[in-house]
């Protein structure tokens, strides 16, 4: 039967960039999914913004709100901008035994990875994050025999930007390379941009460039006790590569998810970890110190200045 998609949240360009991939991977028979539904805030675009999407993509209904959209679909992919509020704009779905798939950074804060991840225990079909988590180039690189590439114990990887819109894809990076197990962040310096230590329990490390700067190239200098490797990632596929990862399960096609629960965030708690280590002078922030008081990054404040940038007299 075929799956009745949802749009929720207009804010990038991520939608209009999915939609002909869905579409093709519909055609190629890798899924069964029909986009049906689209609505929009207005938080970052201007009104009316949904009805004109959704005449030029050809998707039936632009709806006045989620809860408009419930009966019309089996999922949804959130796409807004302001993360703060994706809890609150997934769980109409959730509670409706919905299949919700959250882009990234899927939550800025600790309360909010908390939600998500009791959602995923209670057998709800939930999932999201970042498309570097999935590339190409980082699989084919790992399925290089072991005996042959050597294990990887440090790695930079520099992404421009932002620290957490954008710089979480440095975070899901480290994660695909690496592994689960991510103890501890540390800001150990900024010049353009802020340079921040992650450690393993394993030993292995990974320093990230994250911040405001220039749209920088995805990639990974990677060094085992082999060899370095340079791993330049084409920006072209990663879209394709998290949605044949993740639409399958979204879509009810399997079951098995694309990620377990522990280690889905994890790109999300370190980030929060790093953002913690910064505010106190480099103090070295355990994942598992993270507190649920702690207000994260300001999703409202992000989506201010990301319409701001679009819409600079709105």
């Amino acid at each position: 039967m075929t799956f009745k998609l949802g749009l929720i949240g207009l804010c990038t360009s991520h939608p209009e960039g999915w939609v002909p991939i869905i579409r093709q991977m519909t055609a190629e028979g890798i899924v069964d999914v029909e986009i049906v539904a689209a609505w929009d805030s207005g938080e970052t675009r201007p009104d009316g913004f949904a009805a004109e999407f959704c005449s030029q993509f050809d998707i039936p209904y632009a709806v006045k709100s989620p809860e408009e959209m419930l009966p019309l679909v089996d999922g949804v992919i959130v796409h807004t901008a302001n993360w703060d509020k994706h809890i609150e704009q997934a769980r109409p779905f959730v509670d409706g035994g919905k299949s919700v798939l959250i882009d990234k950074p899927v939550v800025g804060n600790l309360a909010d990875a908390n939600i998500f991840l009791g959602w995923m225990k209670e057998g709800r079909r939930v999932t999201g994050g970042s498309s570097l988590r999935f590339c190409l180039e980082l699989q084919d690189f790992l399925a290089i025999p072991i005996e042959e590439r050597g294990e990887v114990h440090t790695a930079y990887i520099a992404i421009g930007v932002d620290d957490f819109n954008y710089g979480i894809h440095a975070y899901s990076m480290a994660s695909a390379l690496m592994g689960d197990g991510v103890q501890s962040a540390k800001f150990i310096g900024s010049g353009k941009q802020k340079q921040i230590l992650l450690t393993w329990g394993s030993g292995k490390t990974v320093i990230l460039t994250v911040g405001k700067s220039a749209w920088l190239p995805f990639n990974v200098t990677a060094v085992t006790d082999k060899n370095v490797f340079q791993i330049k990632v084409d920006n072209s596929r990663i879209y394709r590569s998290l949605l044949e990862a993740e639409l399958p399960f979204l879509s009810g096609k399997n079951d098995e998810t694309p990620l377990p629960a522990g280690s889905i965030l994890e790109p999300e708690l370190v980030a929060l970890a790093a953002r913690t280590s910064w505010l106190n002078h480099g103090q070295q922030v355990f994942v598992s110190d993270l507190r649920v008081d702690d207000p994260g990054y300001d999703g409202t404040a992000f989506a201010r200045e990301y319409r701001n940038a679009r819409l600079p007299f709105k």
